[in-house]
């Protein structure tokens, strides 16, 4: 109810005059609806997608690393698909955008093995280590991205790539969303199976259920989630580490659970976020990765100092 109320405030805020008065008025150009169907709807659209996707990728992730503070851009996930959406710019600018988000969702799902791989190596004493090789696998990829960027004087269009906004989102533009609702449904169907599989290898193993498709399946859906949303709205920080806490708080660890009111709760989240950043400084916007990051940050440090001693 309170993300459909969202939604529909959503449609009516922004510069352009496109209330309910001017949408019936007896205008011959008809230009409030025009608003609406060009940009106002698809904007809307394109929040409730990449804000239940996402989420919903933060979910599986901590689901399959068996830690809650580790989402895509806490594991280098995002920064491994703005590498590629990079590599794939510079070697082949000429492909249609889909073959770019394929490309950067390949070099997502990398960079994710990557990070697993390190965890492998690395003496993990405190589950709050890691975030921080996560953060710092990112550090390092982020910094090869910037470095190629500045090479090729792409440092503007990696800029807008990693700052995360709505206010571009037009007809048309916003589509590739739409896998993101797919992997959300596949999300949903394996529930139960990433919840066996947070149990632990062995105990999944001797559930009969095969441990690595699963694993591979949930590193799927966070990559091509990751790359969809990076390709079309760029980077928004924190969204799949606040919302599932926050939702296990109330709910319990239960994916099957979970999975439906994470998808709400993301939309309802970044909904919230993006008409805070629309009206604050009305008729300017706030970037929607600068308000979910501020808020995002904030409840990282709560989660991690509500934490007690010795906690797992």
């Amino acid at each position: 109810m309170v993300t459909a109320v969202l939604a529909v405030i959503s449609l009516f805020i922004g510069a352009a005059d496109a209330s309910l008065h001017t949408l019936f008025s007896l205008d011959p150009d008809q230009r409030a609806a025009q608003i609406l169907l060009i940009s106002r709807i698809p904007r809307t659209l394109a929040i409730l997608l990449a804000g239940s996707s996402l989420a919903i990728a933060g979910l599986v992730m901590q689901m399959i690393v068996r830690n809650r503070f580790v989402e895509p851009s806490t594991t280098g996930t995002t920064e491994s698909a703005m590498l590629g959406f990079l590599v794939v710019t510079l070697l082949a600018p000429g492909w249609p955008v889909m073959a770019k988000m394929g490309v950067a969702a390949v070099f997502a799902l990398f960079g994710t093995f990557l990070f697993l791989r390190l965890l492998k190596f690395v003496p993990l004493r405190d589950v709050v280590l890691v975030p921080l090789v996560g953060i710092m696998l990112a550090g390092v990829i982020g910094a090869v991205t910037s470095f190629l960027a500045y090479r090729f004087n792409m440092l503007p269009s990696l800029l807008a790539w990693g700052m995360g906004d709505f206010s571009a989102v037009l007809r048309g533009r916003y589509e590739l969303l739409w896998f993101g609702l797919i992997g959300t449904a596949i999300a949903c169907i394996a529930a139960d199976r990433f919840t066996v599989a947070g149990m632990g290898k062995d105990f999944t193993t001797n559930l009969g259920i095969n441990y690595r498709q699963v694993m591979l399946l949930g590193l799927v859906i966070v990559s091509v989630v990751a790359a969809v949303c990076l390709v079309s709205v760029g980077s928004i920080p924190f969204l799949g580490l606040v919302v599932p806490n926050i939702v296990s708080l109330i709910l319990g660890d239960n994916m099957r659970r979970a999975v439906p009111w994470v998808a709400i709760g993301g939309a309802a989240f970044v909904l919230a976020c993006d008409i805070f950043g629309r009206v604050v400084r009305y008729p300017y916007e706030i970037p929607i990765s600068v308000v979910v990051g501020v808020i995002g940050s904030g409840v990282f440090i709560f989660l991690l100092l509500r934490r007690r001693p010795g906690a797992t």
